[in-house]
């Protein structure tokens, strides 16, 4: 883990293939790698292990997927209303 206010460095995903394309097709060693691009091993090992896991090099989304944008907030709570309502009709019959 990286130390506080130490600068991450960010590749885009065609770099990141490029590299891992050199290692797995062109046998280059991660040694060399290293030293061409200017990336530690460690972070290479970790691109080609997720490329040979998920068959890509691009990134999984992070975190909650957005919510769907065409139902707002007054839509939830009139669908909200009418549950309420049904679930007081439910129990008046039970008693």
């Amino acid at each position: 883990m990286a130390r506080k206010g130490t600068k991450q460095n960010t590749y885009t995903d065609e770099f990141i293939k490029q590299v891992v394309t050199e290692r797995l097709e062109q046998g280059k060693s991660y040694r060399f790698l290293e030293q061409q691009h200017g990336i530690p091993k460690g972070t290479i090992k970790t691109w080609v292990h997720k490329y040979r896991q998920r068959g890509t090099t691009e990134r999984q989304q992070r975190g909650r997927s957005k919510q769907d944008e065409s139902t707002d907030y007054k839509e939830k709570y009139e669908i909200l209303k009418k549950y309420l309502e049904f679930l007081e009709e439910v129990e008046q019959e039970k008693k």
